[in-house]
């Protein structure tokens, strides 16, 4: 009889192990590996699955070749039904492609693909795998989005090999697995969660897609941090990593692109709960920008680049007097450590000392700006709120500062412009460089191309 296999892996960061040993070398955690034994039936298992799946084409089995005599297939992406995920996923679903979907509890993960795949069974065969909940509380969330489920083809499964084998049954073109977490691999003894059971369950699934051709969706449980929990190989073998955030308005969800083979990432798609489930939101700029009448001071529009297109979201800042001898720097949205450099860089080129002041920014919405273009009316909203000087709610303003003081370019300065007139702005601060060379207007709207933040102070 062939002996079990052993083996100690760290359950942080997956590394493997041929003994015990206090620290893993890999992530520098202390006390996290463990022992884990592999069935003596393993790699019988493993060749048994890989001949099932040996008359799908996909990989090549042990055969090289020039990449110039590759033949290139033409991919037709199947759409979701939602022009917002479609967004996020690339333009489509990718047929063998693996996306995972992660998220904190309670933000609709589950809700968007039950949508998804009773949208797409109209069209094609769709297979909806719960570990989780039974079968009768999924039915029952359908009934309650009025959801078409006639021709939704569901399970309640744990074991990945089942899994496949009723996949290969059913022959589904999208395979949905409700979550990654619960799953095992039964040659793997470890409880359904640990480290190996979810880089094992991962890997079987990926191969099983790519062999079959069937787009597979899993779901990803996060930890307390707010990362997907598991190995980080479990997000390296995926092809596509999204994630669904809730923001401080709990009405609407950003579907957030961290990972895509098939396109663009860092896309985001607006999706708005109710009690009818996720519904798109075509124009998020329009939500966004839903500002009163009458602007207090601290308060501008600016417009920032996810993905593919621009987005217009409200940025806040309040200036008080600190009561305490340590002022606050506070930032939600935005990069606190980029806050402190841009306050340093207000008193060095323009004389305008803050050190005793409290500064609190915020993005409206929960939106979280990751790039450089928010600096120009982060530095106007500051000025605003310090000076107590409102600026007009139809003027937006975008760009990059220096540490010299200087006023960069940002990316698709022109495209930005384009949607803030059409949103009804008439006045945008921009970079020199961004600004319109032959003309000083866009369409209606007038531009204000600036060189250094002492140009920034002055119109203030």
């Amino acid at each position: 009889m062939a002996k079990a296999k052993t083996a100690f892996v760290c359950t942080n960061c997956g590394a493997e192990y041929s003994r015990w040993q206090g620290q893993c070398r890999q992530c520098g955690e202390w006390n996290s590996i463990e022992e884990v034994h592999y069935s003596s039936s393993g790699a019988e298992r493993t060749v048994t699955r890989a001949a099932s799946l040996s008359g799908f084409a996909g990989l090549a089995d042990g055969k090289v070749e020039n990449l110039s005599a590759v033949k290139i297939a033409q991919t037709v992406r199947m759409p979701t039904g939602y022009s917002e995920f479609d967004r996020v996923l690339g333009g489509g679903i990718v047929p063998g492609s693996v996306v995972l979907i992660g998220g904190n509890p309670g933000a609709g993960k589950s809700t968007l693909l039950l949508q998804t795949v009773c949208k797409l069974s109209a069209q094609t065969r769709v297979l909806y795998i719960t570990g989780e909940e039974s079968l009768e509380q999924v039915a029952i969330r359908a009934q309650r989005l009025a959801l078409p489920t006639e021709r939704v083809r569901i399970g309640a499964e744990t074991s990945i090999d089942n899994i496949i084998s009723i996949a290969l049954q059913e022959q589904p073109a999208v395979l949905v697995v409700d979550s990654i977490q619960v799953m095992h691999v039964n040659d793997v003894d470890s409880a359904p969660g640990a480290v190996t059971q979810v880089r094992e369950s991962a890997a079987a699934l990926t191969q099983f897609a790519k062999r079959s051709g069937i787009a597979v969706f899993l779901v990803g449980h996060v930890t307390k941090e707010g990362s997907l929990a598991g190995p980080k190989i479990l997000e390296h073998c995926v092809d596509c990593s999204v994630m669904l955030e809730a923001g401080n308005d709990m009405r609407f969800r950003t579907l957030r692109c961290h990972k895509n083979r098939f396109g663009a990432v860092n896309e985001i798609g607006v999706f708005a709960m109710t009690d009818k489930g996720l519904h798109e939101i075509k124009n998020p700029s329009a939500i966004f920008l839903n500002r009163q009448e009458k602007v207090a001071p601290g308060s501008l529009a600016t417009c920032v680049w996810e993905g593919t297109r621009p987005l217009l979201v409200e940025l806040q800042c309040l200036v008080d007097l600190s009561q305490f001898g340590n002022p606050r720097r506070l930032s939600l949205g935005t990069d606190g450590a980029r806050l402190s450099m841009l306050l340093s860089v207000l008193h060095r080129h323009a004389g305008i000392q803050l050190a005793d002041q409290d500064v609190f920014v915020n993005v409206v919405g929960g939106v979280k700006i990751d790039g450089t273009s928010a600096d120009v009316p982060l530095i106007l909203a500051l000025l605003s709120s310090f000076t107590e000087r409102p600026i007009e709610r139809t003027t937006i303003a975008f760009g990059e500062i220096g540490l010299t003081g200087e006023i960069r370019p940002v990316q698709s300065g022109l495209e930005r412009l384009n949607e803030a007139e059409k949103q009804g702005f008439m006045r945008a601060i921009v970079p020199f460089d961004n600004a319109p060379r032959n003309t000083t207007k866009v369409g209606n709207m007038e531009i204000v191309p600036v060189r250094n933040i002492q140009e920034l102070v002055d119109l203030v």
